[in-house]
């Protein structure tokens, strides 16, 4: 591992997008926003710079729905399909849970946003609540939030469009998943799958490889029913130990210790066959660059892994 800053002192990141800045040496692993419960909401036309807001759902709803969503530990999501589509007046909507074990997404359909505030949003934590239908096929979530970033737009919505064609019912732009300085930015819910600096060919195998069970690496910035260091520990361990998508189970090393200032913590991999490895992460610092476009630059640092030690 190189010394930390030691990375792109010498880049001149001026003029760059936030993702051409990020790509240049920004690693993905570990990136991917803790979510554990989501409630999507298909809002067709614009959108403004804020997911939940007056100037999207209104100010009858804006406030007691933010409200809710933080106290129920719930990520508000906006999604449309790709393209220009006629709005019928009924909206989807997507409930899911993207624990790492026992994920679940429902779907159901509204006439009045109103009808969001009929929801228990507190119930999204546990079991599948039966609200809505039992979605089986993975929900694909392409990040297209221009008024947040314009990364996302310009490099989410032709991705978005070319998945449509293949999964037409399964794709959905999306409002900010966070890290546009990693779009193109892609969710799969329920599992939570994150992948950034994706094309359509790395998008496609991501969702081909979890249909079929397994996990594409290419682009894994981690899965979003995780902490970051957890993240980091399952993708470290996947790129050295063959493993189908429910094969990995990751935890916290609860009691970790170290003197070291740079170590993040470390977690605990284990394979359903019994094998185990503990990875220690660390945060390594990078040069500064700007985290969104137009923002001044700032320090940037992200989390990497040491070699993973297998235990007996």
């Amino acid at each position: 591992m190189r010394a930390p800053g030691s990375y792109s002192e010498s880049v001149n990141f001026e003029g760059l997008t936030c993702s051409a800045a990020a790509a240049i040496d920004v690693p993905l692993p570990g990136s991917a926003t803790k979510v554990g419960a989501w409630l999507c909401v298909e809002q067709p036309g614009a959108w403004g710079r804020d997911v939940i807001g007056d100037e999207v759902l209104g100010p009858e709803i804006t406030p007691e729905l933010a409200a809710r969503t933080a106290a129920a530990q719930v990520r508000p999501t906006l999604i449309r399909r790709p393209g220009r589509n006629e709005f019928t007046g009924a909206r989807t909507v997507l409930i899911a849970n993207s624990r790492p074990e026992g994920n679940w997404c429902e779907r159901f359909e509204i006439t009045d946003l109103k009808q969001l505030l009929d929801i228990d949003l507190h119930l999204l934590n546990g079991p599948p609540p039966g609200i809505g239908a039992r979605v089986t096929d993975p929900v694909i979530l392409v990040c297209a939030h221009g008024k947040r970033d314009q990364c996302c737009a310009l490099l989410g919505r032709p991705i978005a469009a070319n998945l449509a064609a293949e999964y037409p019912d399964q794709v959905w732009e999306c409002s900010h998943t966070g890290g546009h300085r990693f779009a193109p930015a892609l969710v799969l819910l329920p599992s939570g799958l994150t992948y950034g600096r994706v094309d359509t060919e790395s998008a496609t195998a991501a969702v081909e490889a979890i249909r079929r069970g397994a996990l594409a690496l290419p682009g894994f910035r981690g899965r979003s029913g995780h902490k970051p260091i957890e993240q980091v520990a399952e993708i470290a361990v996947r790129e050295q130990v063959p493993a189908a998508l429910a094969d990995l189970t990751v935890r916290l090393e609860t009691g970790f210790t170290t003197t070291d200032p740079t170590v993040a913590g470390a977690a605990l991999v284990t394979h359903r066959d019994g094998r185990r490895w503990r990875v220690t992460v660390r945060t390594v610092s990078f040069a500064p660059r700007q985290a969104s476009c137009g923002a001044a630059a700032k320090p940037a640092a992200a989390l990497v892994a040491d070699p993973v030690q297998p235990l007996a």
